[in-house]
């Protein structure tokens, strides 16, 4: 949610950062209209209220007094009724408004405009026609997506024997090196969320569409676990001693995948239930900045230790995501599809979220109480991670050689 004085005093800051990002000006004007109205109904009542107190200062009213207080009881009351009706307004607007980019995020409309900033590792060779991952996978036994259909139809696999203790040893590894090397606190919430968490990230109104509802109930299936993450400080004041919090948790998620048909319908890169790791961090809006390179150098470890070629890119502003206000996107090489696929976005908010959520923090000198800025990114997407091991590690014979950080959690070094 943006911050209603920024856009009461910075108008065209606001309007150029929306515009930047594609996003229809026409909710925006609305919004200015309406709390211009707010702010004079607001003026008039102060007035009202005024007046009503001089009359009573009096003593006891004349007859002409005491019409005049019933006509202004009456006014306020009206103009109390509109005031509410506008806040009503107002607050659906702001949800609908998308953040407003950094300064230094690119231009452009969509992916097409994204600048990548750099490529780690280099793709393999092969001296053999390969395979695309969920060949391998079928060709091993460890991807079953027809049994996966028989139970819940497409966009669905099934792991089995060595394919579900890859994904289990995937996740145990990720949250290892998170909570040991990178410091974050280890966490396992409900994958049903209610409906206020949801509008707490940014995911409701807009992105109703793209989730799981339970019928006749406020709660949802979770898209990622980063509702759940920041959520569990909502309505909260944080001392900023406690900062900066760094929370990972290791999930199912879940996503319908609307307006997808056709895209990735084969294998495990598009699916409605996936498994994902998930950093997010809350911090001073001072150290934001830098929190979100430590976040991002801590996603890209895990490839760096799978030796996974990937590429970092930066995001333009038609790109971003609607709560983000900028985005790195790490994206790993899948050999067989000669192309480069995101794997983990890396985001920093700002205040945009702690608004939505209440999360606050005291600053201790101060005294002052202020919004914090949040921080999410994948750490790994587990499904994804599973699939560019088994493209960039397969071998002519059909096997797939595991990453050497893996052989401890697989008790083996191959998969056959």
């Amino acid at each position: 949610m943006l911050d209603p004085k920024r856009i009461r005093l910075n108008q065209k800051e606001v309007r150029d950062g929306l515009s930047k990002r594609n996003h229809p000006l026409v909710e925006l004007e609305k919004y200015i209209h309406l709390d211009q109205e707010w702010r004079t109904a607001q003026q008039q009542i102060d007035e009202k209220i005024n007046q009503r107190k001089q009359l009573q200062r009096q003593g006891v009213p004349s007859p002409d007094a005491r019409m005049q207080l019933k006509e202004l009881s009456v006014n306020i009351k009206t103009l109390q009724d509109t005031v509410s009706q506008i806040e009503l307004e107002l607050k659906s607007i702001s949800l609908s408004l998308p953040n407003i980019p950094l300064s230094d995020v690119p231009d452009g409309k969509d992916e097409l405009s994204n600048e990548v900033i750099r490529e780690i590792g280099t793709p393999p060779d092969f001296d053999f026609d390969i395979n695309s991952h969920e060949v391998v996978g079928q060709q091993l036994g460890v991807l079953d997506f027809e049994s996966a259909a028989l139970v819940s139809g497409s966009r669905f696999v099934v792991y089995r024997g060595q394919g579900a203790k890859l994904e289990r040893a995937l996740i145990n590894f990720m949250l290892d090196i998170h909570t040991k090397n990178h410091g974050y606190e280890e966490v396992l919430p409900p994958v049903l969320v209610h409906e206020r968490a949801l509008y707490g990230t940014g995911q409701l109104p807009k992105f109703g569409t793209e989730s799981f509802n339970i019928q006749d109930t406020p709660l949802w299936l979770s898209p990622t676990s980063e509702v759940q993450l920041t959520n569990l400080y909502r309505d909260s004041i944080i001392p900023d001693s406690d900062l900066p919090l760094k929370l990972t948790a290791g999930t199912a998620c879940f996503r319908k995948e609307a307006g997808s048909y056709g895209k990735d319908v084969k294998g495990i890169i598009r699916q409605h239930q996936f498994n994902k790791v998930e950093l997010v961090q809350m911090t001073t809006p001072d150290q934001s900045s830098d929190a979100l390179k430590q976040l991002l150098s801590h996603a890209a470890k895990i490839l760096d230790l799978l030796q996974l070629p990937y590429r970092i890119v930066k995001l333009c502003a038609g790109d971003l995501g609607f709560s983000s206000s900028q985005t790195f996107d790490i994206e790993v090489w899948f050999p067989f599809q000669k192309q480069y696929r995101e794997i983990s976005s890396c985001s920093v908010f700002g205040d945009f979220q702690s608004r939505r959520s209440m999360i606050r923090y005291k600053c201790s000198k101060s005294g002052k109480v202020n919004y914090l800025h949040t921080l999410n990114g994948s750490g790994l997407a587990v499904g994804r991670t599973l699939a560019a091991i088994l493209e960039n590690f397969q071998q002519k014979d059909g096997t797939v050689i595991l990453p050497d950080v893996l052989h401890p959690y697989m008790g083996a070094s191959i998969l056959k």
